[in-house]
């Protein structure tokens, strides 16, 4: 090996690429992962203020992702569990009508059953869907029929009921755009993982889960604050001017930041939302429950009380409310101060006179929040990562835009590293045929 070469190199210290070199290093290889910004985990990021936790965007971590089981260790992430189910607004008159799942909440479940979200059948149908997404085998939905979600749940019998006041809030929330033009199969993806357990926070913010990846690797594996300005087979070179030899280069940005590099690389859109948090004495509800707007033409997507969920996001006598719009709103300081003042002017109807003493925190407006998978024009399918000799990427827009896929992304592109130097069985799902691989 030449001098100060390393056997990969890899773009990027989001999930995809601290998976990847999670991996490689286990099997021996010299890595070497460069970041533009100061800290790892990419879009996973929580910010402290005021002694308050902030996630960048509402998120949540779904316990039954394999990708993160393999990677991750559940016990020191101290993950705080939801309450399995939502309660859905459906104006003064209706209120809350509590939604939850029967398998882990019976008796709750069973008072579901006469709630004005959806009919008894479309709560049949519930169980129904379940039962057969659970029953294919996990990367199933790689391979079914393509289209749009909203066609989806109406072919499958869910009444138009069901669908705008349950599924498109709940689903609006995950996939960032309002009239469920996503795939079908990213949806069979998401909901199999909620069938199969619950969703989570970890005790410390979001941001826990890249740096356990991190803290995995060897010292000195990361160097932060060193934006890329050109890669190619056997060198990475930085914006400073700075060359960095390496055997294999592994691209591991978004999908983005991929295509600043790679000149002939597709371009790819992004969903938005803007996050609003707020400081309050008092928590609105008691419960760790997320709770939907089931009203159309409104602004608030849904709400959520993080502290509930996860103690230590506020300070002991503070609760945190988290407020989810979708796309790009309030850009600037007035703007975002009168978007503020607009969505507790819409949660008055929700909470009462109580929303006035919400003091706002911060706001976030993440525009390239998720990788569109609007269809047609953006199918849902498994990637390749290898880009040519010596030369990979990884990334969830190759895959499911989720942690799940970002770390399955990483782990494929690691998979085709070992198999190319012969180090590692031949790699599922890294071949440029784009079939789908084997998760964990």
């Amino acid at each position: 090996m030449l001098e100060n070469q390393y056997d990969v190199v890899i773009v990027g210290a989001g999930l995809a690429g601290l998976s990847a070199a999670k991996i490689l290093t286990a099997k021996g290889l010299s890595c070497l992962v460069l970041e533009a910004a100061d800290r790892v985990g990419g879009r996973v990021k929580t910010d402290e203020y005021e002694g308050f936790l902030l996630d960048h965007g509402f998120q949540v971590f779904l316990k039954a992702y394999p990708e993160a089981r393999q990677l991750l260790n559940y016990d020191r992430l101290d993950l705080k569990e939801f309450f399995n189910g939502s309660k859905v607004w459906l104006g003064s008159a209706d209120g809350f009508q509590k939604v939850a799942d029967p398998w882990r909440h019976p008796v709750e479940g069973l008072q579901s059953v006469y709630n004005k979200v959806g009919t008894l059948k479309d709560k049949l149908k519930v169980a129904d869907l379940r039962q057969e997404l659970l029953d294919q085998r996990q990367d199933a939905y790689f391979d079914n029929p393509e289209m749009t979600v909203e066609s989806y749940l109406l072919d499958f019998g869910f009444s138009r009921q069901m669908i705008d006041t349950f599924f498109r809030p709940f689903l609006s929330g995950i996939f960032l755009e309002p009239d469920l033009k996503t795939s079908s199969r990213f949806f069979e993806f998401v909901f199999r993982m909620f069938s199969l357990w619950v969703a989570s926070l970890p005790a410390t913010g979001m941001r826990a889960i890249p740096e356990q990846l991190a803290a995995g690797l060897p010292a000195g594996s990361i160097r932060f604050n060193s934006p890329v300005a050109e890669i190619a087979p056997g060198m990475v070179r930085l914006a400073s001017g700075e060359r960095i030899k390496a055997v294999n280069v592994l691209l591991a940005t978004d999908a983005a930041d991929a295509g600043k590099l790679l000149p002939n690389a597709p371009k790819r859109a992004f969903n938005a939302v803007t996050c609003l948090y707020f400081a309050a004495p008092h928590p609105p509800v008691a419960e760790p429950i997320l709770l939907l707007n089931g009203l159309t033409g409104k602004l608030v997507n849904n709400v959520c009380v993080p502290s509930q969920v996860a103690p230590a996001y506020a300070p002991k006598g503070q609760a945190l409310i988290s407020v989810s719009v979708l796309g790009a709103q309030g850009d600037g300081d007035n703007s975002m101060e009168a978007l503020a003042r607009v969505v507790r002017a819409e949660l008055r109807d929700w909470f009462g006179v109580q929303v006035e003493d919400w003091r706002p925190l911060r706001h976030y407006v993440i525009r390239r929040a998720l990788p569109s998978l609007v269809v047609p024009g953006n199918s849902l399918q498994s990637g390749s990562a290898r880009l040519g000799e010596g030369l990979y990427q990884c990334g969830d827009y190759l895959e499911t835009p989720s942690i799940n896929g970002a770390m399955a992304s990483g782990r494929k592109a690691a998979e085709a590293i070992l198999h190319d130097i012969g180090n590692g069985p031949p790699a599922l799902g890294a071949t440029a045929s784009g079939a789908a691989g084997q998760e964990r």
